[in-house]
């Protein structure tokens, strides 16, 4: 089958590895995420994920808690790690090969974020977990997969949530918000959608780097966007 993005970088949601739980890991969801990027994974393409730590802990949340807001975000980093480790082993349970690296430095889990070797393990096929974020406090890990996405310089980045894409309010609170399958980057920071972060956004305007918001839930979505069937929003330059 021919692919239409070769290197891709998902993004996903700590919230995600949560299933039908309301906190923590559930192993039916992170399992069958792992078989959904198997599924991309043997048609020959490289894959990044950069993945969330909400489920765990949410820095902004501990900062009305009395968690000072760097302290907390630096325990929402540690957090992203948990869920990339856990992910790497849902993979490798099923023959993927895999590579964490993180952008804090922490030797015996992970390797620290290297550009160069991030982008020779895609090229030998193995999935690339990237945690902690950007090891900065105040960026999101929507900024973090922007920023590992131009740097690993993937064709696209793909953001799995719980909605069918881009609405222009919450689908699952208003039946009659309105879907759009293609907008530009300075219409979602116009109209204050909710894609990712502007920081994220304006990272991938200025790289010309497009954007897909899919429903990861969707047997298959991650499969047949790669295929290059047009689902979700693609985010892109002006139309």
């Amino acid at each position: 089958m021919q692919v239409k993005y070769k290197r891709i970088l998902l993004k996903l949601s700590g919230e995600a590895l949560m299933g039908s739980g309301s906190f923590g890991i559930q192993p039916d969801a992170i399992n069958a995420f792992a078989r959904e990027i198997a599924n991309v994974h043997k048609l020959g393409v490289e894959i990044a994920i950069v993945i969330g730590g909400g489920n765990i802990f949410r820095g902004v949340q501990a900062a009305t808690h009395g968690i000072q807001k760097v302290s907390g975000d630096h325990m929402g980093m540690l957090a992203t790690v948990i869920n990339c480790i856990a992910f790497q082993n849902a993979l490798e349970n099923i023959g993927i090969q895999t590579r964490l690296q993180t952008a804090i430095k922490m030797e015996q889990i992970a390797e620290p974020f290297i550009r160069r070797r991030a982008m020779r393990h895609l090229e030998k096929g193995r999935v690339v977990l990237f945690g902690s974020g950007t090891g900065n406090p105040y960026f999101t890990t929507d900024t973090a997969a922007a920023l590992r996405a131009n740097e690993i310089e993937a064709d696209i980045v793909l953001k799995g949530t719980r909605v069918d894409g881009v609405y222009d309010s919450d689908p699952e609170k208003n039946s009659e918000a309105k879907f759009y399958d293609h907008v530009s980057y300075s219409e979602v920071i116009e109209k204050n959608l909710r894609v990712m972060d502007h920081t994220a956004i304006t990272l991938c305007k200025e790289n010309k780097l497009p954007i897909i918001v899919f429903n990861i839930n969707r047997q298959d979505n991650l499969k047949r966007i790669v295929l290059g069937e047009k689902i979700g929003t693609l985010v892109s330059i002006d139309k």
